[in-house]
């Protein structure tokens, strides 16, 4: 991921996730999983879950194709679906705008970890800004 498209959050870099892949209407987060992000259950915490699927869901709505011109999204609605257990070493997000308007848009995504195993799904409604 380059620089010049989106720069993480200090938020993502503590919990260790990036951006791999990112154009319209799409964005791919990926993350290790590492003991600090586990449960008492000692799998990633359904936050984490949560947070990949915002994220990726969120960033797929404001793709430009202009380092100049930047969005951001707030997440306006969440909802996710724990379906699954990772079994794998790594979170694989997909993210995709589904709809929407100007400013108001409509998204989903899917988790899955490395194996492919389907750990999460979501969907949310998200209000651009640019910056």
């Amino acid at each position: 991921m380059s620089d010049d498209l989106d720069t993480p959050s200090n938020f993502a870099r503590h919990l260790g996730y990036e951006l791999v892949e990112w154009r319209e209407d799409y964005a791919r987060y990926e993350m290790p999983i590492t003991e600090f992000l586990g449960n008492r259950g000692g799998i990633p915490h359904g936050g984490v879950h949560a947070t990949l699927l915002d994220s990726a869901m969120g960033i797929s709505g404001c793709w430009t194709g202009d380092p100049e011109v930047r969005k951001t999204a707030l997440t306006l609605s969440l909802n996710v679906q724990y379906i699954g257990r990772p079994s794998g070493t790594r979170l694989i997000c997909e993210g995709f705008r589904t709809g929407g308007g100007r400013s108001t848009f409509f998204a989903e995504a899917v988790l899955r970890d490395d194996t492919g195993a389907l750990v999460a799904k979501g969907t949310g409604v998200f209000r651009q800004r640019t910056s």
